[in-house]
């Protein structure tokens, strides 16, 4: 038998039991699963980076930690952590981030905002183009953002993705590198952005780069806050460089009630409900990998901590 440590919130581990038990049952894995294992004994983590673990050093026998959060700059950075680091990469994550994606891209692309008609409005019957004639920039291609660039060319869009090292995904224009990144904003009408929250990220759309899109192009950041210079991004919407903005993360949540967010007219601030984890799937993800390392076979989704994802 072996033993998993759930280390992350108390309040989780009402929710994240049952399935676990669940999907480490349907795996024919024995397990001791709890919340209160000594350090000594422990063969997996299943982690949250804000639970109170976070000396682990004394987890010696510990074979991976297995974040619950798709994001992991919080922990990447921890000396302490020798061991393989797996990411969350959760079906039912990366299903809610696409609806999400999906539905806002439209109501831009659609014109939604302007056409829904109350009496207070002229009539106004501007058709919008079809989606073939409508550039979407997804930068961050990942697991989620290639998800998002796939659900958009179903739908006929045109569609450049953007990452930090090269990919490749069918149907997708797809640069890397600087040069890229201002060939891909130059004709992005709406961007998407899906990148990991890391040092070579932070304010990747600022003052220049915002400058590169179409005048009057729309932004949805459902990644990372610090993708974004607020002040710049600010300064673009009072100059008409940037129609709108659909921000659902922030650098501090919840968004501070004095941030100039909620009251620009320019900005929609939704609270950051893009994608959640979704515990019984989640669960099936972390369950495989603890089948992979009992059986020696490859992680999923390990973290490269050199890059920061």
């Amino acid at each position: 038998m072996i033993n998993v440590l759930f280390a992350a919130r108390p309040e989780r581990w009402s929710v994240y039991e049952a399935p676990l038990r669940t999907a480490l049952d349907t795996a024919g894995i024995a397990a001791h699963l709890a919340m209160d294992i000594p350090p000594a004994d422990v063969d997996y983590i299943v982690y949250a980076p804000n639970s109170d673990l976070q000396d682990f050093a004394p987890y010696a026998r510990a074979r991976a930690v297995l974040n619950l959060w798709a994001g992991v700059e919080k922990i990447t950075g921890n000396q302490t952590l020798h061991i393989p680091l797996a990411r969350m990469v959760d079906p039912g994550l990366t299903t809610g981030m696409v609806e999400w994606v999906v539905g806002h891209v439209m109501r831009y692309h659609l014109g939604m905002d302007a056409h829904i008609i109350n009496p207070a409005q002229a009539w106004k019957p501007t058709v919008p183009p079809l989606a073939r004639e409508r550039e979407v920039v997804i930068l961050g291609l990942g697991a989620l953002g290639t998800a998002c660039a796939q659900a958009l060319l179903g739908l006929g869009f045109r569609v450049t993705g953007w990452s930090r090292s090269a990919k490749d995904v069918a149907g997708v224009t797809c640069l890397h590198s600087d040069a890229g990144l201002a060939q891909a904003l130059c004709r992005a009408e709406i961007v998407v952005m899906l990148l990991p929250d890391t040092p070579a990220t932070a304010n990747i759309l600022n003052t220049q780069t915002l400058a590169q899109m179409p005048r009057g192009a729309y932004l949805i950041n459902p990644g990372r806050g610090p993708l974004i210079d607020d002040a710049a991004l600010i300064a673009a919407l009072d100059a008409g460089q940037i129609a709108h903005a659909t921000l659902d993360v922030f650098r501090v949540e919840p968004l501070p009630q004095d941030h100039p967010f909620w009251a620009h007219p320019q900005v929609t601030v939704t609270p950051h409900i893009a994608a959640e984890t979704r515990a019984i799937t989640a669960s099936e993800t972390i369950v495989e990998n603890i089948r992979r390392g009992e059986a020696g076979e490859p992680y999923l989704y390990l973290v490269d901590r050199t890059l920061g994802y």
